[in-house]
């Protein structure tokens, strides 16, 4: 299957949006985490790799939400 046919681009656009899905449950995950237990994270080394976590999985939802417009545009759809 050619990389550029547009059955490939859905493949791809199927796995980008799964990905998404489970980083945004994940990041969702941590941040009531750390709100649940803002009180008993008395170590601020714990909560900072916490919130560092979440800032991370935030990043990889925007750059893969930035590949599924990519791939959108590719495809002549918009959301």
């Amino acid at each position: 299957m050619d990389s550029d046919s547009p059955a490939a681009v859905r493949v791809e656009l199927r796995g980008v949006e799964e990905e998404l899905a489970q980083l945004h449950e994940n990041a969702a995950t941590l941040r009531r985490q750390i709100g649940d237990h803002c009180d008993d994270l008395t170590d601020p080394v714990e909560k900072t790799e916490l919130v560092t976590l979440v800032e991370e999985q935030e990043a990889l939802i925007e750059e893969l939400e930035n590949r599924r417009e990519d791939l959108l545009r590719r495809l002549g759809e918009h959301r």
